[in-house]
């Protein structure tokens, strides 16, 4: 088998910073609510880890960039992100990116874009039609889904601004946002990001298990459907630690369809560390 000439291709490194105001933008968009004041009052802030993201997005763009791949017609396949420590209410960081992987899926092919830094590492895999035919291996198959009664059962919303809004973070592709783009993507009208649906269903899935969504430590979903701004989702969870009595910390597999019965996200996994007191409101105590 022969590979990719993009495989191994360094993307560069970026100093990034963010203030908290950013950082409460972030949350609002993917449907923090209001009452949250820790995701968005300053004061109280924590930091959902998911915001990284929007600070690494520059590296799959620098890719299209460069013309491994058609923007207009690539999407987002899926993502993966391990969090080596919480991110600061306000801070800097530098990221360096490059092409983890190539796999060939015939008639496209699925580029793996690493962004990594001293707070997290970010994979982000983009399916590219035209792309494939080099030879390469296809890559893993996707995970199944489990095999044993979901533990739980959950509603997302989205609301018709919300890609309006998260376009905001970082991430402009016009598909997002203008119809004709959109159309020249396939798709029937903007569809809203697929990192946004993500973080947006960690939210109810973080508190139907208890623990904070700030302590997500690892994160892997595949973007099965395009969801529409507007669209509610049903979320369904399989906790990996069932007993109650179960330590505190969990991670659970999931999975999201549209009322139309559309999967959206699929082979979900997502972890969370024992929830801690933030440390300001522990000094203010």
């Amino acid at each position: 088998m022969t590979g990719s000439p993009w495989e191994g291709r360094a993307l560069g490194t970026r100093t990034v910073s963010w203030t908290a105001r950013d950082a409460i933008l972030y949350a609002l968009a993917v449907g923090a609510p209001a009452d949250r004041l820790d995701l968005v009052y300053e004061e109280r802030l924590r930091v959902l880890p998911t915001f990284a993201l929007t600070l690494a997005q520059w590296a799959p763009d620098a890719l299209g960039a460069l013309g491994a791949f058609d923007t207009t017609t690539a999407v987002h396949g899926s993502q993966r992100l391990l969090v080596h420590q919480p991110l600061e209410r306000a801070g800097e960081l530098t990221t360096t990116a490059r092409v983890a992987r190539v796999w060939d899926k015939g008639s496209a092919a699925v580029f793996e874009v690493e962004a990594a830094c001293a707070a997290f590492t970010a994979t982000w895999s983009v399916f590219a039609p035209g792309c494939g035919g080099f030879g390469g291996e296809r890559g893993p198959s996707a995970p199944r889904r489990p095999d044993r009664p979901a533990g739980h059962t959950l509603a997302v919303a989205t609301h018709p601004r919300q890609a309006a809004l998260y376009r905001l973070l970082g991430d402009r592709h016009a598909m997002h946002i203008d119809p004709a783009a959109a159309q020249a993507a396939g798709m029937p009208r903007p569809f809203l990001h697929g990192l946004c649906t993500l973080a947006a269903s960690l939210l109810p899935l973080a508190d139907a298990l208890g623990v904070h969504p700030a302590g997500l430590t690892a994160l892997d979903a595949r973007f099965a459907a395009p969801v529409f701004p507007g669209d509610r989702l049903d979320l369904t969870g399989w906790s990996e630690t069932p007993d109650a009595d179960a330590p505190a910390g969990r991670a659970v597999r999931f999975e999201a369809c549209a009322d139309d019965g559309r999967t959206v996200l699929s082979g979900g996994l997502a972890r969370f560390a024992p929830d801690v007191p933030d440390q300001k409101e522990t000094r203010d105590a």
